[in-house]
């Protein structure tokens, strides 16, 4: 994915205009998340704010690309021409905007960076992410040892853009002692045993850095099963389960997403394609088919457990400048 020089805006060079929908007359945002979370509500309120006579029809994939694509494809039937997208699987999804492009929809990219000829993006700043995350393992360590790296999967934009902001931290700093893109959270276990063996006992491990707390959670147990519970752990993502572990300082730390920045954003933006408008953003973004992209990445934040949570932890402003989930 490219990106914009740190502190520039972007726009959409010769965006194609076109309205679908008018704020006056009120239209249809259909809103198709992988799974269910906060966003919807917050979502919902957002649009409401900016097109009262707005409405958002709803569908949860549960982590199901097929179900999701039956969604789109539903939606589209039923008039919807204004798609907020997060997909289950950025990487596959270039179809089904390709075909919501066919049928005159527009599609703004929520969370994470679908395939295809989108019309705009959001989420939280991954390369951020990545360099947040590297600074809060480097704080955390207590020795030298080498680091696990259990990235997200090799397909997906935005994990790519985390991972290349860990190595811009990480990389002349610490011995990355063992590193693995993961396809789903539950191959964490297998990963960390094998690394642990490898390296030669617990005791050798400086810490972890995981994609997100899903994972995070499943290398919680497996460093609790191997006597490594000090080890420290980050993650990403600052849901609640992932917040009582930081509580509980079973995880060291996690950068969090501003939910409700990235629904506000995603709801601007619908408003704004969905009239034909030209869409600005804070960068521009390449998904590999499609360039010059327009950008909204939302800043992150690190919670520790001597932070308050959602409060930037002591220190979380370095490494602050753009990107990407």
């Amino acid at each position: 994915m490219s990106l914009p020089s740190c502190g520039q805006g972007g726009r959409q060079p010769g965006a194609e205009l076109g309205a679908v929908g008018d704020a006056r007359e009120g239209f249809t945002v259909g809103l198709l998340l992988p799974g269910e979370g906060p966003d919807r509500p917050l979502f919902t309120r957002a649009l409401t704010s900016l097109c009262p006579r707005c409405h958002v029809q709803y569908a949860d994939a549960a982590g199901d690309r097929a179900r999701q694509g039956r969604q789109i494809g539903r939606m589209l039937a039923d008039g919807v021409r204004v798609l907020v997208l997060g997909a289950v699987d950025p990487g596959a999804a270039a179809p089904w905007v390709a075909r919501a492009k066919l049928s005159g929809a527009k599609v703004v990219a929520y969370d994470r960076l679908a395939n295809g000829p989108v019309d705009a993006y959001v989420a939280t700043d991954p390369a951020r992410v990545g360099r947040e995350q590297a600074l809060a393992l480097l704080g955390a360590m207590k020795v030298a040892g080498p680091v696990l790296l259990l990235n997200g999967s090799a397909t997906d934009p935005y994990a790519a853009t985390v991972k290349r902001g860990l190595h811009a931290v990480l990389d002349g700093r610490v011995t990355i002692g063992w590193e693995r893109d993961l396809t789903r959270p539950d191959e964490a276990a297998r990963e960390v045993a094998a690394a642990v063996a490898a390296l030669g006992g617990a005791s050798k491990v400086g810490g972890v850095c995981c994609a997100s707390d899903a994972v995070a959670e499943v290398v919680a147990a497996e460093l609790a099963r191997a006597g490594m519970a000090g080890v420290p752990l980050i993650g990403h993502g600052g849901r609640p389960a992932a917040l009582g572990r930081v509580r509980a300082g079973t995880q060291t730390a996690t950068v969090r997403t501003d939910v409700a920045a990235q629904a506000a954003a995603a709801a601007r933006l619908a408003v704004e394609v969905a009239g034909g408008r030209t869409v600005y953003g804070t960068a521009i973004v390449s998904n590999g088919t499609t360039v010059s992209i327009p950008a909204v990445l939302v800043p992150p934040a690190v919670v520790t457990k001597g932070a308050p949570h959602g409060a930037p932890a002591p220190g979380a402003a370095r490494g602050q400048g753009t990107r990407s989930h």
